[in-house]
């Protein structure tokens, strides 16, 4: 191995005593590829087989914790009992590998598509609609309904535990349930739930407790509980950098193990404000990085890019779309084999890179998301 990517191999303890193997986790992707009652498909066990070797940890698509919070067609389920022995083959796959296996929870809320829903509405924080073309305008949740959420990822932990996972990642990014109940967008609520920044926060924390809660109950040994946030939104009123950071500061004093920011690129700047380009990954590692680790992604495809992210100070990164076309790109990093790390995706490779078909089709449908080449 080239001396220069030392830093991507050295371990990392987690605030829970659970230990990683390097610094590189495995994105949460959606893949579309599990069956439709929410359970893993065969497909999808080995597409997270090949990719859970080398990095430390892997972490899933989202699960949804309640059917009415379907994000996707055919995503996985961690919404009932009778899914474990799925989940555990899934978690038991990335195991076997060497890798942590984390599972990302999460609820849509109004970004959910209505004919995957039991009752065809969407709900939210507020009866806001997204700002998109066609757009339902959810239904507001009542204080029963935010109490039940709230204990179904509860559940959705307990089970994750059942399963044999290492952890789970709460998903309060990409616009998601979570983040409408933070976003002065989506909740214009007047309640507990809404209102101030602090009543804003409100629901995200309620999660974490109850997430914490289950592991407290079940849990027998160190189990990883992250969060992913979104740093900010395009929509005013919308979630600016000030927001994500007085967030921040409350998320670091809840014992997470992590903070994971979904941005495109590790060194974007605002979304909001194009004269701000400081990363907005580097800022919050700059605000909270002393008192919980913070996870970087976007757009890292070499080691030499990993290596210029890891020395901002920021101690673990996420590769996504790059370990889809690379799915050995730990093990190729440490054998000094970087220059023959994929960083396009042939037409031609979806059965050497094990990728589910509903996933390629995707992948192929979508110009621009991935580097495409004949």
């Amino acid at each position: 191995m080239n001396a220069k990517y030392q830093p991507i191999f050295e371990r990392f303890t987690l605030p829970s005593g659970a230990q990683l193997k390097n610094r590189i986790m495995m994105a949460p992707m959606t893949n579309y590829s599990s069956h439709e009652d929410g359970s893993v498909s065969d497909e999808e066990i080995a597409y997270y087989r090949e990719r859970a070797g080398g990095v430390g940890a892997v972490i899933t698509a989202c699960a949804h914790v309640q059917p009415g919070g379907k994000g996707f067609k055919d995503q996985i389920g961690v919404d009932k009992d009778s899914l474990v022995s799925s989940l555990n083959q899934l978690a038991s796959a990335i195991k076997e590998e060497g890798a942590k296996a984390i599972l990302q929870i999460f609820h849509a809320g109004r970004m959910a598509p209505p004919e995957l829903l039991p009752d065809g509405q969407t709900v939210s924080a507020s009866a806001v609609a997204p700002e998109r073309e066609g757009a339902m305008v959810p239904r507001e949740m009542t204080e029963e309904e935010i109490l039940q959420t709230i204990d179904a990822f509860g559940e959705a932990t307990r089970r994750a535990i059942e399963a044999g996972f290492d952890g789970v990642e709460i998903h309060g990014a990409n616009t998601y349930l979570i983040q409408q109940f933070f976003s002065p967008h989506s909740n214009r609520r007047e309640d507990r739930w809404g209102g101030t920044i602090e009543k804003r926060m409100a629901f995200p924390l309620a999660v974490i407790k109850s997430v914490k809660e289950a592991v407290a109950d079940y849990a027998k040994g160190p189990f990883i509980v992250g969060y992913r946030l979104s740093p900010e939104e395009r929509e005013n009123p919308g979630i600016t950098m000030e927001d994500t950071l007085q967030l921040v500061d409350v998320l670091a004093d809840q014992e997470l193990d992590y903070l994971h920011l979904s941005v495109r690129d590790f060194h974007e700047g605002s979304m909001r404000d194009e004269t701000d380009t400081t990363s907005r990954v580097v800022l919050v590692h700059e605000r909270v990085g002393e008192r919980v680790p913070v996870i970087g992604v976007g757009s890292l495809y070499t080691p030499d890019d990993v290596i210029k992210a890891l020395e901002t100070g920021v101690p673990l990164l996420a590769l996504g779309r790059e370990i889809i076309m690379e799915p050995k790109w730990i093990e190729k990093t440490a054998s000094s084999q970087e220059e023959a790390i994929r960083t396009t995706l042939p037409k031609t490779a979806q059965k050497e890179l094990v990728v589910p078909d509903p996933l390629w089709k995707m992948i192929m449908d979508i110009p621009g998301w991935f580097p495409v080449v004949e």
